[in-house]
């Protein structure tokens, strides 16, 4: 088995190809967030990306996208907005971990949305990541929620024919191109990160320009979709995501708070599954965060872990020093004879870079 390690932008045709095939073979493995197009798009946002191509001698059996940082600290494309991390492979791949992270150059990779399959010995926590089944096509979806959750289903209808009474005929677009109705989205998003104190990745005019470039460009294999819900030619909710032929990944849903008394958010993704059935989408995966919405609208999940691989070396050993409390270094130190040559490793590293002896 051979490992080489390129940019995105050096694939080659068939290395794409080949990557895409990985994909469609696994409906897990086929999520947008792992696709060749998604690290090609943060290829240009981000200076750090690589893949790792991964070779036999029947030809391309795996691809590893990833971020390489400062000290070898290996990052997933995308880290903080891809909710989808791992290794892209047949299933029969097996690879050892400290051999795929020396070919990359990496002493450490963090993962926060890691398939729960891959690299179970590293795992430190595992969370459900809620998904809509449409497998079964959109009318069987529905009345599974609907018996379910007959009080709540029954409240969105309402709210949806309420709005349409008092504001506007109500209209479901899959696909929206607007310029205009992207701007709307993020503006009411970017409000909504500001309102429940998170970061807004808005605030960086580079993001903003990466997700306007996957709106904008139609991409081969996964491309950006806007849909968005109207009430007459009022946008009253939205969603960005990204979208393979089978899955549709939940990115960012928001809406015009003006008319949250009608339950837009719940509207407009149920109209987005119905559309998304109708093109053939099986799964929407809605990310790993707890919300009530979400578990009104999931009719499966799947596992998600977060962790860390590592390997002996300088970097994963100050990387480590630098994630954990000062009373655990030195407690661990104490019992751990290869953190404590590492750390020798460390300094005398430290004093060649600033001309010291020790």
């Amino acid at each position: 088995m051979n490992i080489t390690v390129v940019r995105p932008g050096e694939l080659g045709d068939a290395e794409i190809a080949a990557w895409r095939a990985l994909q469609r073979a696994d409906l897990l493995l086929d999520n947008p967030f792992l696709s060749p197009d998604f690290a090609l798009a943060v290829d240009r946002y981000r200076d750090n990306v690589h893949v790792a191509v991964i070779s036999s001698a029947t030809g391309v059996v795996g691809v590893f996208p990833f971020q390489r940082q400062a000290l070898g600290v290996g990052l997933p494309v995308g880290a903080g907005f891809n909710d989808a991390q791992g290794l892209v492979g047949a299933a029969d791949l097996r690879v050892d971990a400290g051999e795929l992270l020396r070919a990359c150059g990496l002493a450490v990779w963090e993962f926060d949305h890691l398939l729960a399959g891959q690299f179970t010995e590293f795992h430190t926590e595992r969370q459900r990541s809620p998904i809509i089944d449409l497998g079964g096509g959109f009318d069987d979806y529905v009345a599974l929620i609907r018996s379910r959750s007959t009080s709540t289903y029954k409240t969105v209808a309402y709210r949806e024919r309420k709005l349409g009474r008092d504001v506007g005929q109500i209209r479901h677009v899959f696909d929206s191109r607007d310029p205009g109705d992207l701007r709307a989205l993020l503006s009411w998003k970017s409000a909504q990160y500001r309102e429940t104190g998170q970061r807004d990745l808005f605030a960086d005019p580079r993001f903003t320009e990466l997700v306007e470039r996957l709106h904008q460009e139609p991409g081969e294999g996964v491309r950006g979709a806007l849909s968005m819900l109207y009430a007459g030619d009022q946008p009253i909710a939205g969603h960005f995501g990204l979208v393979s032929e089978t899955v549709l990944c939940q990115w960012f849903p928001a809406y015009d708070k003006e008319f949250g008394r009608y339950s837009p958010g719940l509207v407009q993704h149920l109209g987005m599954a119905r559309e998304a059935a109708e093109r053939g989408v099986r799964h929407i995966h809605l990310g790993k965060s707890q919300a009530t919405y979400k578990d009104f609208l999931a009719n499966t999940e799947t596992q998600v872990a977060e962790g860390r691989v590592s390997r002996p070396s300088v970097g994963a050993t100050l990387h480590w020093a630098k994630s954990v409390p000062a009373g655990r270094i030195k407690d661990t130190l104490r019992k751990s004879d290869a953190l404590r040559s590492g750390v020798r490793r460390a300094r005398i590293l430290r004093g060649r870079l600033s001309g010291g002896e020790k």
